[in-house]
């Protein structure tokens, strides 16, 4: 009986050896399918060492980035563009007013007392030419100053036509004297006169009717329209009151407000395209004729001139106009405006580094314009970034906890 434990035993054991031995052989034939042998394995990594991409995958390693799948990527619409050189050209659109060119305007005034007697403008608007009557003034002062040239005229001649007697105890001629003293008389009459618009034409008429001119006629300076009449029939006028505003509409300013911003990009000589809504459909082209020196401290607006010319009068002072200047900046490196991120402390834009990477940048930026900004620093031409679901790319960096390196 004991025998027959014991073989029992025996076999037992020898079974549990047998199965520990076959898992023991599976295994072993396993990891040997799996991997390679020693021999093999130290002659590929001979050959693979010249590559050195150890250091490679280091640096990569060190660079924060975002991993996010392509099925990711698909729903929430991640799309890339080049950053890339490209032409810029800034437009600044403003609304000018229409005003009169003030090196074209006069005032008309008098320069002695009197009463107007006689009106040839009856209102305000009137078309004047240059050299037209306006109005006709009498002064007492006038008349008295016109017989006082009279006679300083007839002293003259009877001076002049005097025979000449010389004194042989003096060594003056007292006639001739009195012909230079009558002759400077009659040219301060004469300068008198003239220094009251009285014309050249007028004294000479003075002169050969030996008549006094009752009234004194102003004349309009330049050829315009009456802004502004204040002379009424039959009023008293003082010396220097205003009787009339004339400008000449020939050619018309167009003032326009800029932003202090856009300062920078302004100069005398830009170009502009001007229409207006009283003119449907036609294009005027000016440039920018002066810069005004202040800013405006309500609105934070410069003020621009430009000139037009104002054929058949078309353009009236106070109409509105839409001004649009166009400005080349040059060549720049220039991405999406919607490629950067704007945090507050500063700008990010997230470039695509392959393999479903992403990589933050801090970015600096330079002029905006027609959807693209400038990058001064961050990143360079041919790199690609994100322009399209870059917030959410962005969400998912902060969940992760990839923020960018800060730029030197």
């Amino acid at each position: 009986m004991k025998k027959q434990n014991s073989f029992i035993t025996f076999f037992c054991l020898g079974v549990a050896v047998y199965i520990l031995l076959f898992f023991t052989a599976q295994i072993s034939a396993q990891e040997h399918a799996g991997h390679t042998s020693p021999s093999k394995a130290a002659t590929k990594s001979k050959t693979v060492t010249p590559e050195v991409k150890k250091p490679a995958t280091e640096s990569r390693e060190d660079i924060p980035q975002v991993e996010i799948s392509p099925e990711q990527q698909k729903l929430i619409g991640v799309k890339t563009v080049k950053v890339d050189i490209r032409p810029l050209q800034k437009t600044i659109r403003t609304v000018g007013r229409l005003e009169a060119d003030e090196s074209k305007l006069a005032t008309v005034n008098t320069k002695i007392e009197g009463w107007i007697e006689k009106l040839y403008v009856e209102a305000t608007g009137s078309y004047i030419k240059k050299g037209q009557s306006l109005v006709d003034i009498y002064s007492p002062e006038l008349v008295a100053t016109q017989q006082e040239f009279l006679n300083a005229l007839k002293w003259a001649k009877q001076s002049a036509g005097s025979p000449q007697e010389k004194d042989k105890n003096s060594s003056t001629d007292l006639s001739l004297l009195l012909a230079q003293d009558a002759a400077a008389t009659l040219e301060a009459s004469r300068q008198r006169l003239l220094l009251w618009d009285i014309s050249a034409d007028q004294i000479k008429k003075i002169e050969e009717s030996g008549k006094t001119i009752r009234t004194l006629t102003l004349y309009s300076p330049v050829n315009g329209f009456i802004t502004q009449k204040m002379a009424v029939l039959g009023m008293k006028v003082m010396p220097g009151e205003k009787l009339f505003d004339v400008a000449d509409l020939s050619s018309i300013w167009v003032i326009a407000d800029i932003y202090e911003y856009e300062l920078p990009l302004i100069k005398v000589g830009n170009r502009a395209l001007i229409t207006m809504s009283y003119l449907p459909g036609k294009e005027l082209y000016s440039q920018i004729d002066y810069i005004y020196p202040t800013i405006s401290a309500e609105t934070r607006t410069i003020k621009v001139r430009l000139k037009l010319p104002n054929h058949n009068n078309q353009l009236k002072p106070q109409m509105f106009a839409n001004v649009e200047l166009k400005i080349n900046l040059g060549k720049k490196l220039m991405i999406p405006e919607s490629a950067v991120i704007d945090t507050g402390k500063g700008t990010v834009a997230y470039v695509d580094l392959g393999n479903n990477a992403f990589e933050p940048r801090e970015i600096k930026t330079g002029l905006r314009a027609e959807g693209y900004i400038e990058v001064l620093k961050g990143v360079k031409k041919g790199e690609a970034v994100v322009s399209s679901a870059n917030f959410l790319v962005d969400s998912e960096a902060q969940l992760k906890g990839v923020k960018p390196l800060p730029s030197k």
